[in-house]
C-alpha cells in the first residue's frame, strides 16, 4: 500500500509515527494499549491539521508502484551499459 501513497501521505504518517516515538520516551509509555492509542491520537491531529489546511488523505493521488520504478530503471540502466559497451 505505502509504494503507492503520494509524497505527502508519506510524510504525514511519518511525522505521527515520530510523533509517536517522542511521546513514548517523553510520557514514559509502556505496553502496547498505551503507544497504540499514541499513536492512532497522532495519526488522528496529523490527519486533522491536513483537512483543516483543505487535504484530503485519500483523495491524493496515487503514484506510480515503486516496484515498476526500480524495474524500469534498472532496466534503462542495461540498456545504457550496453550501448556504450
Amino acid at each position: 500500500m505505502a509504494d503507492f501513497l503520494s509524497t505527502l501521505n508519506i510524510k504525514a504518517k511519518d511525522f505521527a509515527a515520530e510523533m509517536t516515538s517522542v511521546n513514548v520516551q517523553s510520557k514514559d509509555l509502556k505496553g502496547q494499549r498505551p503507544i497504540e492509542k499514541e499513536h492512532v491520537d497522532n495519526n488522528a491531529a496529523v490527519r486533522d491539521i491536513m483537512l483543516e489546511r483543505g487535504i484530503v488523505p485519500e483523495n491524493q493521488p496515487a503514484v506510480e508502484d515503486v516496484k515498476k520504478v526500480e524495474r524500469r530503471l534498472k532496466t534503462e540502466e542495461k540498456k545504457v551499459l550496453k550501448s556504450k559497451g
